[in-house]
């Protein structure tokens, strides 16, 4: 949900500065709403700034190191899994921007039967993703780990796992707060 590799916070308005990007909530006037969302639902950003900035923290850290590419189809494809359409939206508007093909995008939620058009290192990154996505379903298989391990170095397979945890989080808090999908709330 959240691009960030800079943070800084400002304190007056509640959002969260990274780069050219500004992430958090932008609340209507008098109503403790998030914008993006439902009437109703709480702006997470502004009901719980320090968790808010502490999981802005978190990102920025995940993605240290990481090919900008990997890091949005790893976002695409667990807001694929967990449904969010906000995310899905932000995360594939954001990797546009960088330069990824359409034909890419579009071959991420069957990146399986469409493996042409990942490196084996991206392919291993996808199938962690998805494992640990579904982590309740049948946990995180062995072969899984391991192909991803055999790509990545351990710093780096920290990174992408870290990555995947907070990418899930953003999904939660999207989905618990009912953003929509293109009110991305950073520009």
């Amino acid at each position: 949900m959240v691009m960030t590799t800079n943070t800084n916070t400002a304190a007056t308005t509640g959002t969260t500065t990274t780069g050219t990007t500004t992430t958090g909530a932008v609340t209507p006037a008098g109503t403790g709403r998030s914008a993006g969302g439902r009437p109703g639902r709480i702006d997470f950003a502004k009901a719980a700034p320090k968790v808010f900035r502490a999981l802005v923290g978190f990102d920025a850290a995940a993605r240290e190191g990481l090919d900008p590419a990997l890091v949005e189809l790893i976002q695409i494809r667990a807001s694929h899994l967990n449904h969010c359409a906000y995310c899905l939206h932000m995360h594939t508007n954001d990797a546009r921007k960088a330069g990824e093909s359409e034909d890419r995008l579009h071959m991420v939620a069957v990146w399986r039967e469409a493996r042409h058009f990942f490196t084996p290192k991206e392919q291993a990154a996808l199938a962690l993703t998805e494992a640990v996505t579904r982590v309740a379903d049948a946990g995180v298989p062995d072969d899984v780990y391991a192909e991803a391990a055999a790509h990545f170095d351990d710093a780096e397979l920290g990174h992408v796992l870290a990555l995947i945890l907070t990418i899930n989080t953003w999904n939660r808090v999207a989905l618990s707060t009912a953003k929509v999908a293109g009110t991305d709330e950073r520009r």
